[in-house]
């Protein structure tokens, strides 16, 4: 039987946990062509939730585009991508992927390649050019005119849209600004994982998208959604779980999908059919998946500074949503001053190990955080 529990990538409708409030959010917010920043920490589902909601679109009455900008590196990638996604949107077959690209995106010189498996893949030629003004501009504006034209709603979706930031100019920020506010049949969604930069990109004044979109934060999944979920899948293979070790894995993980999704993909492979979860086999599970992840961590565990690592352990030893720059925290950890503390946390919320929600913080990786419990809080 086929592991039931899914991490990694995107997860199928079937392999969800809940959200069926937040899919219907986001349903009702494509429909009504609502500008939208969806964010939250990295690996909570943003990705898989998204796009089973643009699964769910009636196909006759809406097109939806997925761009995921973590690849690109600039304004011409940016192009590419958009373009890419826009195009793909609309056509499959090699032919017709190619008039559809030349047809909307002319100024760009898209041409058609066969990938290692022979399929059509789309391209074009902007990998040297600067000054993409007018490039954008042309792929900006095809969302709009694509829902003229064909009569039917648009929904464009930016995975990782804090990439953007990596651009070294706020060129596509201030071209998306002028050009989609003043779209009225297109939706626009914009995922964001690390929310100290992308949030700093919509709340901060001085920057081009201040205020472009409402908010939806995500955050993790309740114990009692987890309970039915599941007991369930270990139900579907003759493998018993109780109420109190499926809290017990929910309080290892904190809620967290990724990693709740993770842990108990190792607990159904340990546990024998007709079998059941104890305490003791979640404690094996958790082993087993720090002894894999150990050459990793201890890695990255070398690599930061002393400060940074008291910080790290301070957090890791006290419940979730510590407050760092309090005196007793800074005491208790021997950081000795807030300025310390706080040169660490911005570090390490750089690196993307810590995240910080209304004033505090957390450990963004919950197996990092076991293994810091396990191995370093001696």
């Amino acid at each position: 039987m086929k592991n039931p529990f899914e991490y990694g990538g995107v997860v199928a409708e079937d392999a969800f946990c809940n959200r069926q409030r937040e899919l219907a959010d986001l349903l009702r917010a494509m429909e009504n062509r609502e500008k939208l920043f969806v964010f939250s920490e990295r690996r909570l589902g943003k990705t898989s939730l998204v796009r089973a909601a643009l699964r769910r679109l009636p196909p006759k009455q809406y097109l939806g585009a997925y761009v995921d900008l973590w690849p690109t590196d600039g304004e011409a990638a940016f192009v590419c991508a958009l373009a890419k996604a826009i195009a793909g949107s609309l056509s499959t077959s090699g032919e017709r992927l190619l008039e559809t690209a030349r047809n909307l995106f002319g100024r760009l010189a898209p041409k058609v390649t066969l990938d290692e498996e022979g399929k059509p893949t789309l391209g074009f030629d902007l990998s040297k050019r600067t000054g993409l003004a007018l490039e954008l501009d042309e792929v900006l504006e095809a969302p709009a005119r694509i829902a003229a034209r064909r009569e039917r709603s648009v929904v464009i979706v930016f995975d990782e849209f804090q990439q953007i930031l990596e651009y070294g100019s706020e060129l596509v920020e201030r071209k998306l600004r002028s050009i989609i506010q003043n779209h009225r049949n297109v939706a626009y969604f914009f995922l964001g994982s690390r929310r100290h930069l992308i949030g700093s990109m919509f709340t901060e004044r001085a920057r081009p998208l201040y205020r472009a979109a409402a908010h939806y934060p995500l955050g993790p999944i309740a114990v009692e959604h987890w309970l039915p979920f599941v007991r369930a899948k270990f139900a579907r293979a003759n493998k018993g779980i109780g109420d109190e070790q499926i809290r017990a894995i929910c309080s290892l993980t904190q809620g967290h999908p990724f990693y709740t999704q993770h842990l108990c993909h190792v607990l159904w492979e340990i546990c024998e059919e007709r079998g059941a979860v104890t305490d003791g086999l979640i404690q094996a599970a958790a082993g087993l998946l720090l002894q894999r992840e150990n050459y990793a961590y201890t890695a990255l565990w070398d690599s930061l500074s002393l400060s940074q690592k008291r910080f790290l352990k301070g957090l890791a030893a006290e419940p979730g949503g510590s407050k760092p720059f309090s005196g007793e925290f800074i005491r208790n950890h021997g950081l000795g001053s807030a300025s310390t503390a706080q040169r660490a946390a911005q570090a390490l919320m750089e690196k993307d190990l810590v995240d910080r929600e209304n004033g505090a913080f957390s450990v963004t990786d919950r197996f990092f955080r076991l293994w810091i419990q396990k191995v370093q809080l001696l």
